[in-house]
């Protein structure tokens, strides 16, 4: 069953790790996908021909979303290549961990550029093109309402300003029929965090279940979000990590 057979979706940062997943995950439900990238144009394209091998449509766009004017022109060329847009996932971000007193102004600029104002100019520039039923999700993180340890105040003071954004895009939009919603991912194997990577150990220690989750763990929650099952979800954020915030 194709729930989302007509539909649009942009998923930013799609290149690799969630939102490569995400965006395969969207083209399965039946959506047109396009996806950006900074620097990883073979990889972009490889996850465009998987698509599109599979007898779907996308669209590859080269964005660095720090540039003020990037995230609304990925918007507006997913319009223009695809003819609208339903479906926005924002994705793209930086996982950011080291202590306060080597956080840079300019590391600092950046990461808020990206995870924050870009989600902002995203949902804006989006916002004008959905209709009723329109979906804007967001990838968190579980450092938004739990900070374990030292050397994570700049990854959870983006990701928990992230919630606040959602929260009033939900009322904003609401009355359109359109929601917002944040998807927080706990340890996720991929290549920024290998389940075997330098901290893994810890980071396994922290969740419920002891191991970590799979991309395809938070693209099956935001394909939940993005079809039908997601039309009376907003405002919130949805916990994908195998218990690590209880």
């Amino acid at each position: 069953m194709h729930e989302l057979s007509g539909k649009v979706a942009l998923v930013t940062g799609g290149s690799r790790g969630i939102g490569a997943a995400i965006a395969k995950r969207l083209a399965g439900a039946g959506a047109g996908v396009a996806l950006t990238y900074v620097n990883a144009a073979d990889r972009a394209h490889e996850v465009a021909e998987r698509i599109e091998a599979g007898g779907g449509r996308a669209a590859v766009i080269q964005a660095d979303l720090a540039a003020p004017d990037a995230a609304a022109d990925a918007v507006e060329r997913t319009v223009r290549e695809l003819g609208r847009i339903d479906v926005l996932v924002n994705n793209a971000g930086f996982l950011t961990h080291g202590p306060l007193a080597d956080v840079s102004a300019d590391e600092l600029d950046r990461v808020l550029a990206v995870d924050i104002r870009s989600v902002f100019l995203a949902a804006q520039a989006a916002a004008r093109h959905m209709g009723y039923g329109g979906r804007i999700i967001s990838i968190g993180s579980c450092f938004n309402g739990r900070v374990p340890g030292e050397h994570f105040v700049l990854q959870a003071t983006a990701k928990s300003a992230l919630v606040g954004l959602t929260n009033g895009l939900a009322r904003e939009l609401g009355p359109r029929g359109i929601t917002a919603t944040v998807v927080d991912p706990g340890p996720i194997d991929t290549d920024m965090n290998p389940a075997d990577g330098e901290t893994s150990g810890f980071q396994r220690s922290l969740t419920a279940l002891g191991h970590y989750g799979h991309a395809e763990d938070i693209a099956a929650a935001v394909a939940y979000l993005a079809g039908p099952g997601g039309r009376f979800i907003t405002g919130t954020s949805l916990a994908v990590d195998g218990g690590y915030t209880t």
